[in-house]
């Protein structure tokens, strides 16, 4: 019934060691063998992304910078692009500048910082990233991004988001992937509208579709599959709108989801 699973990587396909277990790997291969599509839904960057799914033996198109960017595995072509609109990114950087908050973002597919700081150093030890300090942001921030993202506490970052919303309009898409990470897209750039682009690409109906995730982040493309899915481990309201409930990340959640829906082993 199923034909595309789109899985989130960090607290879903990857437990807390940031390893995909050979439990896991059976899995997803016993899923490909039967013709099923399988790729990734992420927030990272497709640099570090693309480190997993070649681990995981996949070749297909994989979704990355919340859904900003969908890139071929193969040939590492470009299928699906949006970028944080201009004046948008003027507008945050400016904000950020008065309120003395930290801001990124990935130009090219490399990271960029105002300063180097702790939340840039915790930031890029949770999935081994490379960054570049640019003392002149402005410059930075006049080029295409798919992304930036503002690193603060999570009460700081809520009361934030109302604010972030009437600044900056319609045209872009806020939300949090962590508690501590408050992301910046266009607003086309969610798993959700990626998901819906990949299902069309694979000749697929989005009911013939499963995504998978843990965040707050994940909730579009949970909504517009066929089937929702998620972690023990996931927050509770995405938990509220999902179809079904699997086991956490640490105990081989994603393998459990795709043997019970796919591979229909009880």
């Amino acid at each position: 019934m199923y034909k595309l699973i789109a899985i989130d990587i960090d607290d879903t396909l990857i437990n807390d060691q940031k390893e995909v277990t050979p439990a896991t790997q059976q899995a997803l291969e016993a899923a490909v063998a039967k013709g099923v599509v399988v790729t990734l839904a992420t927030g990272r960057a497709y640099a570090s992304a693309h480190k997993i799914a070649r681990q995981t033996g996949l070749n297909v198109p994989i979704i990355t910078y919340q859904g900003a960017l969908v890139k071929n595995l193969l040939d590492e072509n470009v299928l699906y692009e949006r970028y944080v609109p201009l004046v948008a990114a003027r507008r945050l950087y400016e904000f950020c500048v008065e309120r003395n908050l930290h801001l990124q973002t990935y130009i090219d597919d490399k990271l960029y910082t105002r300063e180097d700081n702790q939340k840039i150093k915790d930031y890029t030890e949770l999935n081994n990233t490379e960054y570049f300090v640019e003392p002149v942001f402005s410059k930075v921030i006049e080029q295409p991004a798919p992304k930036l993202l503002i690193i603060d506490e999570p009460e700081v970052l809520d009361e934030l988001i109302p604010e972030l919303r009437e600044l900056l309009g319609n045209e872009v898409h806020i939300t949090k992937s962590k508690p501590h990470f408050l992301e910046i897209m266009h607003h086309e750039g969610t798993k959700g509208h990626a998901l819906t682009f990949l299902a069309n690409h694979f000749g697929c109906e989005l009911s013939e579709t499963i995504a998978i995730g843990d965040s707050w982040n994940d909730h579009e493309m949970l909504e517009c599959a066929g089937l929702g899915i998620a972690m023990e481990n996931a927050i509770p309201d995405l938990k509220k709108l999902a179809d079904y409930i699997t086991r956490s990340n640490n105990e081989d959640g994603v393998k459990h989801a795709i043997e019970k829906f796919v591979l229909n082993v009880e």
